[in-house]
């Protein structure tokens, strides 16, 4: 299949006017001007006109099971308070709420551009009921060992026996595996350390929560705060608090490390930053900023550009609709330009494209438009000049009109 689009945006290399990508199978096997690319014999043309083509938006942090809950919880006084709201809540969810709740989030992330999304599993006895993913899917699977009192490893082994059963299911080829130690809060560091084991032996990923709230940073530094008092009532042990930071007690633990993905980093202390100052680039963590989330919270200035000055790779995701208004990435990376003004629009695409696909281990095959990458494409409508084609894309409020995943056209909701 041949695409051409007035303007193709590879974000690895400039902007290409007139131009066009040869497809094959579920891969981009050429890129170019139009004029140098002509149809081969038999080949079908699909010309997207007054367009700017390019690569699929990957949403690095998301909570598909809670898309029903929009605006379902008003912001709260605390995180707590919140936390509390949301366990109140889910207990009154059917299975078949959940299930309808993940659909919904997949048909709006789709209408926005998404074509890569790493959701959070937190009702894993649902996935046998789930259809084939209509876009590229990481499921990560949520870890606890407190809340539920029971042990480490049979929360490990819960989590094998899951991915076993879901590997075998061949109508997933879009999906993909990864284990959600959920926060330094809620599980333990041995249940870090398993899980990280377990990772490893599987080739899987890891992400984690941690540092979101002023109140785990008052419960790991101080053995204070709402949180701690929560927990405690529900005979968490509580050994692990007044010792250090979240991110520094689950660092200097060997809990985490790098390559794990970890979500917000909101509150971060100075000894915080001088941990991450003293890692090499290969050490280092990745980052997901949730710029909806963040503000939904009321949540500090988020430090992105001192992050992102020392080397660490800093992604956007849209978390929950328990906790934002859209699962929309053009709209948040909106958000974060208007806290960064002094971001480009190609700093601010990077963060949906070319970062988390560094994150998710998949450089050169998603987030970019280059020879041999999966052939993942959005097209918005744009007859402009091509060096202003990123600002055009950031700018994009409304519904995507084209998408493909994996060499397959695929159908976008209308706003």
């Amino acid at each position: 299949m041949l695409i051409r689009s007035r303007t193709v945006l590879p974000l690895t290399s400039a902007p290409i006017q007139q131009g066009a990508v040869r497809i094959v199978g579920e891969r981009i096997v050429e890129l170019g001007r139009a004029f140098e690319l002509p149809p081969l014999a038999n080949e079908p043309v699909v010309d997207l006109g007054d367009s700017v083509l390019l690569p699929g938006l990957i949403n690095a942090h998301c909570h598909l099971d809670y898309s029903s809950l929009k605006n379902s919880i008003s912001p709260p006084k605390s995180f707590t308070e919140w936390v509390k709201r949301l366990n109140s809540v889910k207990r009154q969810l059917s299975g078949e709420d959940i299930l309808n709740s993940i659909a919904r989030g997949f048909q709006e992330a789709q209408r926005y551009g998404t074509t890569t999304v790493c959701s959070m599993v937190a009702f894993p006895e649902l996935m046998s009921q789930i259809p084939p993913p209509p876009i590229r899917t990481w499921w990560f699977y949520e870890m606890i060992d407190i809340r539920h009192r029971i042990t480490s490893e049979e929360v490990v082994a819960g989590a094998l026996s899951f991915f076993e059963e879901s590997r075998e299911d061949k109508r997933h080829s879009l999906a993909q595996f990864g284990l959600n130690p959920h926060a330094p809060y809620t599980a333990s560091l041995l249940l870090y350390r398993l899980a990280r084991a377990c990772a490893a032996g599987n080739h899987m990923l890891l992400t984690t929560h941690v540092s979101e709230s002023v109140e785990e940073a008052e419960m790991f530094q101080h053995a204070s705060g709402a949180l701690y008092d929560f927990l405690s009532g529900l005979e968490r042990p509580m050994h692990d608090c007044g010792l250090d930071t979240p991110f520094g007690w689950l660092w200097r633990n060997g809990a985490i490390g790098p390559q794990w993905i970890l979500a917000h980093l909101n509150e971060l202390e100075a000894s915080d930053f001088t941990l991450l100052g003293a890692l090499t680039p290969e050490q280092l963590p990745h980052v997901v900023h949730c710029p909806g989330s963040h503000h939904y919270f009321g949540h500090r200035p988020f430090p992105f550009t001192k992050l992102a000055g020392m080397g660490v790779n800093v992604c956007i995701g849209t978390d929950s609709l328990a906790s934002t208004d859209t699962l929309s990435l053009l709209a948040e990376v909106r958000r974060l330009q208007a806290n960064h003004p002094n971001l480009s629009a190609e700093d601010l695409l990077n963060t949906i494209t070319l970062a988390p696909a560094r994150a998710l281990q998949q450089e050169g095959q998603l987030g970019c438009i280059r020879t041999n990458a999966l052939a993942d494409l959005i097209a918005i409508p744009y007859s402009g000049p091509s060096e202003d084609a990123a600002e055009a894309v950031v700018a994009h409020s409304s519904a995507i009109p084209w998408m493909m995943v994996g060499g397959n056209v695929a159908a976008v909701g209308a706003d």
